[in-house]
């Protein structure tokens, strides 16, 4: 697949991450023409300066890792990074809240988001790790049904990250008009196209570099 780079998200939510490194993420992905790059919203206005004209977008997470803030605390978080320059935004749902069946709670976590969002794209983040089959198909109707344009697997920092069977079963609930996000584990090129193969359409990866040239 020629063109494996632009279903990349280019990686690096290392709480120890340096300027240096963003700085060296964003050449990167100028480089080889990653979808965006997947910081830290501390780091958007930097990422947003460095890739400014360029065609990769600058994505940031919010609620990150746990999703267990305030609606009104991750909404703020999304609206100031939006404001900062990032154009793509990556929740994490109350996983609690969904599994104690609050979805009405589960569901304005996320409709308030992508308002503040102001257009830009939102892509949500269910934790499927810590999730039943059941939790998975519910949170994927609940992503759609507030919204968002994505659906994404993992952090990257709870048990494990993305797999197959699990991109697979979200894709099958939310449907192919909207994007279904593979993150965690994706260490080379035969896991990256497993996850495509399955239903994603967009791949969080810290090691892209690798896969694309493999």
């Amino acid at each position: 697949m020629d063109n494996l780079a632009r279903f990349i998200d280019h990686t690096q939510l290392a709480a120890d991450a340096s300027e240096d490194k963003i700085i060296k993420l964003c050449e990167e992905a100028k480089e080889y023409k990653f979808a965006s790059v997947c910081v830290n919203s501390c780091h958007v206005p930097l990422a947003a300066k460095l890739l400014k004209g360029s065609e990769v977008n600058v994505c940031t997470v919010v609620g990150f890792p746990l999703g267990a803030m305030s609606t009104k605390a991750k909404a703020y978080e999304a609206s100031l990074a939006v404001v900062e320059g990032a154009t793509e935004v990556d929740m994490v749902i109350n996983i609690g809240a969904l599994k104690d069946c609050r979805y009405d709670e589960v569901e304005k976590d996320i409709s308030e988001v992508k308002r503040a969002c102001l257009g830009k794209l939102l892509k949500v983040i269910i934790e499927a790790c810590l999730l039943t089959d059941e939790e998975k198909v519910k949170a994927c109707q609940l992503a759609k049904k507030a919204g968002a344009d994505f659906v994404k697997t993992s952090t990257g920092f709870s048990k494990w990250g993305a797999k197959v069977e699990d991109v697979a079963l979200m894709r099958k609930t939310v449907g192919p008009e909207m994007g279904v996000k593979a993150a965690g584990g994706i260490r080379d090129r035969k896991t990256a196209m497993e996850m495509i193969k399955a239903g994603a359409n967009r791949l969080g990866c810290s090691a892209g570099i690798a896969i694309v040239k493999e």
